[in-house]
């Protein structure tokens, strides 16, 4: 019993390490920031409240 309490408590760490291990290299924060070259337009969209056109 003492050793399968042991084996699981190790399980438990590796599994609680991997976790931390790849949460650290995901590569979050090192992504390239978006950049917009074109100017924004509304195209078709209308110039008034859409609740203010049904009156």
């Amino acid at each position: 019993m003492e050793i399968l309490i042991t084996a699981l408590l190790i399980v438990i760490l590796l599994v609680i390490a991997a976790t931390f291990s790849a949460l650290l290299r995901d590569g979050r924060g090192h992504t390239p920031p978006v950049e917009s070259h074109e100017a924004w337009s509304a195209l078709d969209l209308p110039s008034i409240n859409y609740t203010l056109r049904i009156f």
